[in-house]
């Protein structure tokens, strides 16, 4: 939970340097959507780490909201463009645990 809390605080401050000092669209659209991203996803750890059955489905919310957002923020930054191939892996760990989750709840483990 301190990790979802503070991969909230990230996402935060992704999105405010988006807003406010990103050099281009481009760079403000990345960290915007990184933001976004990893900010629903810590609060839907927050929600569902805490519920029987549903701890493994929010570590994988976790760590695929994290390299979806990281990748997207270190591409903001100018980092190697091969980084964007990192980026689906995020976004299908993120759907894999929300199908895990849908999954718990359906069998009546959550």
């Amino acid at each position: 939970m301190t990790l979802a809390a503070l991969s909230a605080a990230m996402a935060i401050a992704a999105g405010a340097f988006g807003a406010h000092a990103a050099y281009s669209p481009r760079t403000a659209e990345l960290l915007r959507t990184g933001a976004s991203y990893q900010l629903v996803h810590a609060v839907a750890v927050l929600a569902l780490s805490g519920r029987p059955g549903l701890k493994r489905p929010s570590v994988v919310l976790f760590a695929g909201s994290l390299i979806f957002a990281v990748s997207l923020y270190l591409l903001a930054i100018g980092k190697p463009s091969w980084l964007g191939a990192i980026t689906p892996i995020g976004g299908m760990l993120m759907i894999a645990g929300w199908l895990w989750a849908a999954l718990s709840f359906f069998r009546g483990r959550a």
